[in-house]
């Protein structure tokens, strides 16, 4: 059987990870988990994940500086789906910019978050 896909979910609310894991497990996927942008990019150096769903507002290390030392060291993969609170579409265009596929808004559900895993060539 093929390995399954992993994703990891960088978020700094444990909720939000929760609630994203258990999204990405029923559809088949492996789930690592980070609370800061530093704590991903050491999680991404031991083993690069197939996705990455990204938190933008962190402490230590927030989604944009995450992205852009993710997108210095690894090139264009792998995928990022930005997730954020942010409705501002400055925010929207920076990720995109710094090398983000997708983004969602918060809160989100299976239907969001499997959609963009979707158009992202994940699913």
């Amino acid at each position: 059987m093929a390995h399954a896909r992993t994703c990891l979910v960088v978020d700094d609310s444990r909720v939000v990870r929760k609630v994203a894991r258990r999204i990405l497990e029923r559809n088949g996927f492996a789930v690592r988990e980070a609370a800061d942008g530093s704590e991903a990019l050491t999680s991404c150096r031991a083993e690069l994940p197939d996705c990455v769903l990204l938190d933008w507002n962190m402490p230590v290390m927030n989604g944009i500086e995450f992205l852009k030392a993710l997108r210095r060291e690894f090139g264009a993969s792998p995928p990022v789906v930005f997730c954020t609170t942010e409705t501002d579409m400055s925010f929207v265009e920076q990720a995109i910019q710094h090398g983000a596929q997708e983004f969602i808004m918060k809160p989100f559900d299976d239907e969001i978050l499997l959609g963009k895993l979707g158009q992202v060539g994940l699913l």
